[in-house]
Parts: structure tokens; sequence; C-alpha cells
């Protein structure tokens, strides 16, 4: 009995949130507003029960042939790419929003026909036959099928309520989420049964300071070419205002801080590079495998904050209507100024933690200095004289790296007593 509750359990929970912003639940919206909900309820009730029948039989054959450490491996590998096809997002074709808004006279068929042939190579199915691997059959076929129609019975019913205050980017980040924490835990189970040892034991083991520079300095070179990447696509695409598109003069602020970066980029790879190599040896004080994996999560934020800000660049920089007032940034424009220079630091300091030396010591202090004289002396100079109070009033509203905890208020409307307007502005 606790094998099954086990099952329905964690099944239910894994497809009602691989259900969350899926297309289904766009197919169930749609033929909601054509048909009563409990008849279109029926139907998916019907297509998901057959098409998990069908999963869990996979599932289960698969599961009595394949060693359980191999299973628990697939399966964490399975998950984390749920996680990244749901951080895609999912979206109707065309043939299935026909399918969906097609009138027909009984309701339960439509929905049954629909259902079926949309989920049949689903995530959702796929992920039923991962959990079939894993748990008894019967526990997971139930969690499963209930799992999937609470979610459709849930846009249905509070979609529209829901979609008003939660936006579908949060929904679809924190699903994904949730995926990814299913897909390292199913990983750690893997790596206990196939090595007989913890999970972080066997990791411990691999993070010597030679995996660790491997790492870093692997991480390193493909965060320099993706950015590169990005920064060309987003300089093709924004209008930079002439005072920053001029070339930098020896002496020249600009000039300044492109050399700092540039040392700061050759002193954080050569860092790993030579840990690797053995030819210096890393901090020992922080030389710990824990630290090695903050530090990769923190080099890959901050080159995930770079990439963003790449993409997210010509809001910021080219104007609306021509007349030299800038439009409402959006994104992580809206709340920082210089994103892209915080992902720097952070993927620098992330790099630090992952190989600490005192030439990434060295690295780190030099992009912060560079940061900070680009910022301050070139690009928010130039965007303050083209942009001018329209310039000025964002910089109010907005931090330089990180966002205002408290953002400042516009002054009041003051009347003949008022004698101290001054005080009115707030942070």
């Amino acid at each position: 009995m606790d094998g099954f509750l086990v099952a329905f359990a964690i099944s239910f929970g894994v497809i009602f949130v691989a259900e969350l912003g899926d297309k289904s639940q766009l197919m169930a919206l749609t033929f909601a507003t054509r048909y009563r909900a409990l008849p279109v309820l029926a139907g998916i009730t019907i297509a998901t029960a057959v098409v998990h029948a069908v999963s869990v039989a996979v599932g289960y054959g698969l599961g009595a042939a394949l060693p359980t450490g191999w299973i628990a491996l697939i399966a964490a590998i399975a998950f984390v790419g749920f996680g990244a096809w749901t951080l895609r997002g999912d979206s109707l074709t065309d043939e299935e929003q026909e399918k969906a808004e097609k009138p027909t006279r009984s309701a339960v068929v439509a929905a049954s026909v629909a259902f079926f042939l949309a989920e049949l190579g689903d995530k959702t199915m796929l992920a039923t036959i991962t959990l079939a691997t894993q748990h008894g059959w019967f526990g997971v076929w139930l969690g499963s099928t209930v799992g999937m129609v609470v979610a459709d019975a849930l846009a249905i019913v509070v979609g529209r309520q829901l979609g008003r205050h939660l936006p579908e980017r949060a929904i679809k980040f924190g699903a994904s989420a949730l995926f990814f924490v299913f897909g390292l835990w199913l990983l750690a189970d893997a790596t206990e049964q196939l090595s007989g040892r913890p999970a972080w034991d066997v990791v411990a083991a691999m993070l010597d300071h030679h995996a660790a520079g491997r790492i870093a300095l692997v991480l390193g070179l493909a965060a320099v070419v993706v950015g590169a990447i990005g920064r060309r696509r987003a300089l093709s695409r924004a209008e930079h205002p002439p005072v920053l598109a001029r070339p930098g003069v020896v002496g020249w602020p600009g000039w300044w801080a492109r050399l700092l970066f540039g040392m700061s980029l050759l002193l954080g790879l050569a860092a790993p590079l030579l840990v690797a190599a053995d030819v210096i040896q890393p901090l020992a004080l922080f030389s710990d495998p824990g630290v090695v994996v903050v530090g990769a999560g923190l080099m890959l934020l901050g080159v995930a904050l770079l990439l963003t800000s790449q993409a997210q660049i010509g809001s910021a920089r080219h104007t609306g209507d021509g007349s030299g007032s800038a439009p409402a940034p959006r994104g992580v424009y809206s709340r920082v100024r210089h994103p892209g220079f915080t992902g720097m630091v952070v993927a620098t300091a992330g790099t630090l933690l992952m190989v600490p030396t005192l030439v990434g010591v060295l690295a780190t202090v030099l992009i912060v200095v560079a940061v900070q004289i680009e910022a301050r002396s070139v690009r928010e100079p130039g965007l303050a004289e083209a942009y001018g109070e329209a310039y000025a009033g964002y910089v109010e509203r907005t931090g330089r790296f990180l966002p205002r905890l408290r953002r400042s208020e516009p002054p009041a409307q003051s009347g003949p007593t008022d004698e101290h307007p001054e005080r009115t502005r707030v942070g």
C-alpha cells in the first residue's frame, strides 16, 4: 500500500507540474469556450487514461529489463530535458487549434480524439514512461491520469482569473525549475546505486583542483564565445548614440576600461588553465567541492544574466519616436541600468570560487574596476548627453548594477502652504 501511495503522489505531482503552461491546458481552455466543462473533462479523462496506460506499459517493460541504477540515470537526463522543454515553452499548432475550435455533435468525442492525438509523444507521456520504470504501474497510471485531469480542470475553472495575477513566464519558470530539481534528485539516486557510495562522496572525489580547473576553463571559453556572439547580435539590433560609438583614445576612460576588461579576461582564463596544468595551486582555505559547485552556479548565473541583457539591450538603447526621448526599458533594464556588467562580475567571481587563486583575485578586481569606469565615466555620461532629462528620470528609477530596494518618488504637488518641497523625495 505504501508503494502505491508513493507512486501515486509522485506521479500526480510530476504530471501536474508538467501540465502547467502545456498545450493541453490551452486546448482545454479552447474547448471550454465552446462546450460545457464536464463533457470536456470527461473527454480529457478518457484520452489521458488510454495514453498513460500505453505509457505505463512501455515504462514497466523497460523497468523489468534494465538495471535500476541505469534507469535512474536515464530518468534524470529525461527530467532535465523536460525542464528545458518547459523553459522553451509550448503552443498549439494551427492543426491543433483547428481541432480544438471545430464544432462537433459530441464534446466528449471531440475532446477525447483531440487530446489523444495531442498527447502522443508529448512530454507528459514521456514523463509517465519514465515514472513507470521507477514505481508501481498502477499507482503511476492512476496518479498521472488524475494529475493531468486536475491540471486541465484548473485551467478551465480558474485559468483566466489566474492569468490576470500570475504571469505566464513565472508559471513556466517555476515548472521548469521543479523539473530540474527532480532531475538532480534522480541523478543523485543513480549515482548512489551505480557507485555504491553517497552521491556527495562521489562528487567530492571527482572535483579535485585539476577537474575544477578544467571545468572552469571550458565554461569560461564557452561563455566568451557565446557572449561575443550575443554582443555582436545585440549591436546589430540596437541603435547606439554617437557618444557611445566613438573610438577609444589612449588615456580616455573608455580606453582604460577596455584595457582592464581585456586583462581581466586573460587572467580569468589563465587561472583555471594554470590550475588544471598543476602550475599553481588553489588557495587551500577555499579548495572544497562545495565551493566549486557554488562557483559553477554563480558563473552560469552571471553568463545567463549577461546573455539576457544582450537579448534585451534594444529596449534600452534606441528611441521610439526619434525625438530624443528614451522609451520605458523592458526586462532587466527596467530595474538595472547595466545588468550585463553585473553578469560579468558575477561570472568572474564564480570562476574565482571554482579555482581560488591570486590570479583569479586579480582578475576579479580588474573586472570590478573596469565596469565602474565604463559605467560611470563612459556609458552614463554618454546616455545622459544623448537623452537628457529622459535618462535622468531613468537613473532615478533604477540601480546601476543592482535593483533599487527603494525607488525614488516624484516630487509631490505642493500647495501654497508647503514650505519644504525638497523633503518629498525619497531614496
